[in-house]
């Protein structure tokens, strides 16, 4: 088993790779970043639209006027879309936008890039084992996900 020491020191490189990935990536974009909180609701209604934001906010587990917030800053953006569900019109289901799509996929391709120097970089055993942990690190956002 791993000791606390490892534990932390694992979580904080997580964390700062997340970071200047992140960072890196939205200056080879040249563009100005979103807050972290609407880019965690662009890939939430684009991996599964029609979303309403009640179910937004359970599964971002976050306040539903905080998301009510959001979703107003995304749709004025032009990022989002609102449509009012057929069977329940109380019910408004969120839709990412083509913008939005192109947006994210640009995105996608800088850090894509950014990625393969990086990896290009390190010598191939450690670019070796640094891809073979891509379905461990999955198989954990899993386990973190299903917790509560």
């Amino acid at each position: 088993m791993a000791t606390d020491e490892e534990i932390a020191r694992f979580g904080a490189v997580l964390g700062e790779l997340h970071r200047l990935l992140r960072r890196r990536t939205v200056a080879r974009a040249a563009r100005e970043p979103l807050p972290e909180a609407q880019v965690e609701l662009l890939l939430l209604v684009r991996a599964a639209p029609g979303l309403s934001g009640k179910e937004v906010a359970r599964r971002l587990g976050t306040a539903p006027n905080t998301v009510s917030t959001l979703v107003r800053d995304l749709t004025d953006a032009g990022m989002l879309a609102r449509e009012r569900d057929p069977a329940d019109r109380r019910v408004v289901r969120l839709h990412v936008t083509e913008a939005a799509r192109r947006r994210m996929a640009d995105y996608e391709v800088h850090r894509a890039a950014l990625l393969t120097e990086s990896l290009g970089e390190l010598d191939p055993a450690a670019r070796a084992a640094v891809l073979a942990a891509a379905p461990h690190l999955d198989a954990l956002l899993t386990a973190l996900r299903d917790r509560p």
